[in-house]
């Protein structure tokens, strides 16, 4: 009886996280226009953003100065952040395009890779980021979505856990000149 319970448990479970499986990329595929990273970043663009804790709270905002750079299939974002509270931070991005619509990126507090995505005009963006926070530095994953509104502005969601538990979200407009 307990192992036929356990199993039913289990079973839920699993269903049930199937149905908090996010979108696909690939169904943006026919949305316009079409995001090309490089070219959108090709230059400065700025950005504005908050960071809400997971009960919806915003704890910080930002700005960030962005300066991109790229040379066939490379490129780099040299991020200058600029939070509320006066901290100043920078995060350099070493991107490579790995095909059509793939990207790969490192930063100096990314552990591992960043992976990216673009179909249509969206970039599904994954890594794990290492975040100071009160003393200790604490490596949380990050689940990253990227619209291109049009050719100036886009809309950056993501939202960011620990052990898959979610602790908060970061929201952010960019805007090119």
């Amino acid at each position: 009886m307990m192992r036929r319970f356990f199993l039913l448990a289990l079973t839920a479970a699993a269903i049930g996280l199937q149905g908090c499986a996010g979108p696909n990329v690939e169904q943006y595929a026919q949305e316009k226009p079409a995001l090309d990273l490089a070219n959108y970043f090709q230059g400065r663009t700025t950005g504005w953003g908050m960071v809400t804790d997971r009960s919806g709270e915003v704890t910080r905002r930002f700005v960030v100065q962005i300066d991109g750079t790229f040379e066939g299939n490379t490129g780099v974002l040299d991020e200058t952040f600029e939070w509320s509270d006066g901290e100043k931070q920078k995060r350099i991005w070493r991107l490579e395009k790995l095909g059509p619509n793939r990207w790969k990126g490192t930063a100096d507090d990314v552990v591992g890779e960043a992976t990216g995505e673009i179909a249509g005009n969206a970039l599904h963006w994954r890594y794990t980021l290492a975040v100071p926070v009160k003393g200790t530095v604490i490596n949380m994953a990050f689940d990253d979505w990227m619209v291109l509104i049009d050719d100036k502005v886009m809309l950056n969601r993501a939202t960011f856990s620990k052990f898959g538990i979610r602790l908060g979200e970061v929201t952010l407009s960019f805007q090119r000149p």
